[in-house]
């Protein structure tokens, strides 16, 4: 039998134990959203991971509060063998460190999970297109159509601020002043950024706002910048499904995603020289190490220039 709780299921089992550990992840979980305010995207993960550590919990026959360190690293270790990656994993070991923390905190109880280590993830470079790759998908749309206005509209605005698919697609219409340049988000942790679009977007989103969006709306109201055929939000999905079409019609060889257009903006500035902390408040990262990752990128590409060309490499 299933036990729901808001953003999460859990399949072990039905009894009493098993409720009441779900009531308190269902507690934690509101906890994150109604006060520490991460997005729905984030909470929807960690009820994900925290129903694994339910279901694991059930399993040992105790409820998820009495489970110790050497029992937590064993449900790590679990998930770690079914084939999760590091950083998927450094996610759930997150979830779990924050919830007995949250139950520590509530009980005054000793937190079992504070010594609980993420596994070390690899240093995996950001997949990226080259210049002249974002070109060529740039200009695939077929503007004489609505669909094909707003798709290069999309285009140009992603590869211009570098947002995330999130940001980009629940866009409205006050967010954007075409006449300063400027879109203004809500990113993570629900933090409000500023960022420059440039004149090529400013140009496309006139056009798309004076011939597309009004074909696409046929008179139906909608606050969103980005409208689907029937007037209505542009989903995630529809949007992977537009962006991997137009990879495959402009001759690029691998799959692309909205990500790859955000790592493509942010080390193409980086390329031409923009201070690493500027792409750090583009992009909206918390933390400058994050941002760091993209100069891995020119790591690579300056080894390879001097193995190329260097007489004694």
């Amino acid at each position: 039998m299933l036990v729901p709780w808001r953003g999460g299921v859990n399949e072990a089992g039905d009894g009493p134990l098993q409720c009441a550990q779900v009531s308190r992840i269902g507690r934690y979980l509101d906890h994150l959203e109604l006060e520490r305010r991460v997005s729905p995207h984030t909470r929807d993960a960690y009820a994900r991971d925290l129903d694994a550590l339910a279901a694991f919990a059930a399993g040992e026959s105790q409820p998820a509060e009495a489970l110790d360190l050497d029992a937590l690293e064993r449900f790590v270790r679990g998930r770690m063998a079914e084939g999760r990656s590091p950083r998927s994993v450094g996610r759930l070991v997150a979830a779990v460190r924050g919830f007995y923390r949250y139950v520590s905190a509530g009980d005054g109880r000793e937190n079992p999970a504070a010594d609980l280590q993420a596994p070390r993830a690899w240093k995996a470079l950001p997949k990226y297109l080259t210049v002249d790759e974002v070109d060529a998908l740039i200009a695939t749309p077929d503007t004489a159509e609505a669909r094909g206005l707003r798709d290069r509209a999309l285009l140009e605005v992603l590869y211009a601020t570098g947002l995330r698919v999130s940001e980009l697609l629940g866009l409205t219409l006050p967010q954007i002043d075409l006449e300063g340049g400027v879109v203004t988000t809500m990113g993570k942790g629900r933090k409000e950024r500023v960022v420059p679009i440039g004149d090529a977007a400013v140009l496309w989103l006139r056009r798309y706002l004076a011939e597309g969006r009004p074909a696409l709306m046929r008179a139906r109201p909608s606050p969103r910048l980005f409208v689907n055929a029937r007037g209505t939000a542009l989903s995630r999905m529809g949007f992977w499904k537009i962006l991997r079409a137009y990879g495959v019609a402009a001759g690029i060889g691998r799959a692309i995603s909205p990500h790859v257009l955000r790592h493509s903006f942010a080390t193409h500035l980086l390329e031409r020289g923009a201070d690493l902390r500027a792409i750090q408040m583009m992009l909206g990262h918390a933390d400058l190490s994050t941002t760091q990752i993209y100069t891995h990128v020119l790591d690579e590409r300056l080894r390879s220039v001097y193995e190329r060309f260097h007489p004694r490499p």
